[in-house]
């Protein structure tokens, strides 16, 4: 087998949820480019005419967009009906949504963490359970986290963020032990410090900025861009083998 056809989606459908920016967005083309149809799911996504719908399109695959609040128990199943009824049923599974919440621990309240927890953990059990067993029944199916460099360590003012994140390893960990031998792949990927949306608080901190900086060995922060690679390898046949794993993608930092 050529190796670049390890790589290659054609006929693949990818359901990928926080499509609509950042880093989402990036996994979403990427697997396009790749090959595969693309389901796309946020909270704000377009019914028609999003940036990511043509951006998929001008690959020259199909993409369904649905909407949907993943901090609503509800909102999730009324997606999972829609997708079943449209037998919308996804060869691959990207559980990028997440949310972020930044206040000390000593004044973060109840509210803000039970959002958090809710969407960057509960949802996306959810939507693995549901989709997951259908992935079992049908012998084959790739699943992939967004973790975070707070999977390993603590961070600062982000207590139910940090949370999150821990439980997404282990959630990861948890369903490749209980799926792997039954043809579906669970695995993670940690970004480190990325240019999106969600770190723009860290941005227009100057001091904080350049702390961060000089703690990356490649001296840069990363960008949406930097996940295509990693996010086609953990969809496609090249990792039929990789079971449980939390890639990180952050520049070295956790090497240093």
């Amino acid at each position: 087998m050529k190796a670049s056809s390890l790589f290659d989606l054609s006929g693949k459908i990818a359901l990928v949820t926080g499509c609509r920016r950042g880093i989402g967005r990036g996994m979403a083309e990427a697997l396009a480019s790749a090959g595969a149809d693309i389901i796309g799911v946020s909270a704000s996504l377009e019914q028609s005419g999003s940036d990511i719908e043509k951006a998929v399109l001008d690959y020259g695959q199909k993409f369904t967009g649905y909407r949907c609040e993943f901090g609503q128990r509800e909102s999730i199943y009324e997606f999972l009906d829609q997708l079943n009824n449209n037998n919308d049923i996804p060869d691959i599974l990207v559980n990028n949504a997440g949310t972020i919440r930044r206040e000390p621990a000593a004044w973060h309240p109840d509210d803000w963490w039970d959002e958090v927890l809710e969407v960057n953990l509960t949802a996306q059990f959810i939507l693995s359970r549901e989709i997951g067993k259908k992935m079992v029944e049908r012998g084959s199916g790739k699943i992939i986290f967004t973790a975070s460099l707070l999977t390993f360590q603590g961070g600062i003012n982000v207590p139910g963020y940090s949370a999150s994140k821990g439980g997404i390893g282990q959630l990861t960990k948890a369903l490749a032990n209980e799926w792997a031998g039954k043809g579906v792949n669970v695995n993670a990927i940690a970004p480190g410090y990325i240019e999106t949306d969600n770190t723009m608080a860290l941005q227009k901190d100057k001091d904080r900025y350049k702390a961060i900086l000089e703690r990356i060995p490649a001296d840069r922060w990363g960008k949406p861009e930097d996940f295509a690679g990693p996010i086609v390898f953990l969809a496609s046949s090249a990792s039929n083998y990789v079971n449980g794993e939390i890639l990180t993608v952050d520049g070295g930092w956790m090497g240093r």
